[in-house]
């Protein structure tokens, strides 16, 4: 069975991420996986450009998970293999003033990706209905009605042509201050953290039923959630190039023909 199918999250179904294991590897090892991932990065270039070249449709990858669970070295081990003229990514921060003017998807909609792209979010709208939920940002009745707005978005960009895989890289408790910890050790990477991240640690279980609900009101046929055992990094890496693979490549993509007649073209 592909890592697709054994990894969605199912429409209209109850989430509980503790039925999810964090190790797990779905039988995995790590020698013969670092290998099948490096081949799935190859192959994740050769349809980028298929998909450029066609220019029928964009693709939008949403990465979500708690502090530390790896959504930066997803983007630079995974998508390395992207051609930059044609990709982007986007990290979702707090709002600016600007932004904060605007409705909630205002500043997403402009950073998604025009047929025969690719877009990547770093944190997405997503965090609409999680930080925002968890840190009361906003009243209840305002985030409750954000998840039929962000599937009305979604739709949207599906029915725009624009292919969308979302990923929740679900890591234990456990490992997040293992990672945590390994930061405050290193100087090159104590830059990473902030108060929020130790504030959010305390929000834990609250992060949990908040990402619950949103996988289980926000995955959709079309626009479906995946959960990514994150506690191993590089079954974290495996899972989201394969999914990606067996994503493009199901869209059965096609050279576009030439737009004129080849066989009068004379070369001096």
């Amino acid at each position: 069975m592909a890592l697709r199918d054994r990894l969605v999250v199912r429409p209209d179904r109850r989430v509980r991420l503790a039925d999810w294991d964090p190790d797990e590897t779905l039988g995995f090892r790590k020698e013969s996986a670092v290998e099948e991932t490096e081949k799935s990065i190859a192959r994740l270039d050769e349809l980028q450009y298929l998909m450029y070249a066609e220019h029928r449709r964009a693709l939008l990858v949403v990465l979500q998970g708690m502090d530390g669970a790896g959504k930066d070295g997803t983007v630079r081990h995974v998508m390395r293999g992207l051609n930059p003229q044609g990709s982007r990514v986007t990290s979702f921060k707090a709002p600016s003033a600007e932004e904060a003017e605007h409705d909630f998807l205002w500043r997403v909609h402009r950073a998604v990706p025009p047929l025969g792209d690719v877009a990547i979010f770093n944190r997405s709208h997503y965090e609409d209905v999680l930080a925002a939920r968890v840190r009361k940002l906003v009243p209840k009745d305002v985030w409750s009605g954000r998840y039929d707005h962000i599937n009305g978005f979604e739709r949207l960009l599906t029915d725009s042509s624009i292919v969308i895989v979302k990923f929740y890289l679900h890591i234990s408790k456990g490992e997040q201050r293992r990672r945590f910890e390994e930061r405050l050790r290193d100087p090159a990477r104590q830059w990473k953290l902030s108060p929020s991240d130790f504030e959010d640690r305390k929000h834990w279980d609250e992060y949990v039923t908040a990402y619950e609900e949103a996988l289980a009101r926000c995955s959709t046929p079309r626009a479906p959630w995946f959960v990514v055992p994150a506690d191993k990094k590089w079954f974290r890496n495996l899972a989201v190039s394969q999914i990606l693979v067996e994503t493009l490549e199901a869209l059965d993509m096609r050279f576009p023909k030439p737009s004129f007649d080849m066989s009068r073209i004379e070369l001096d």
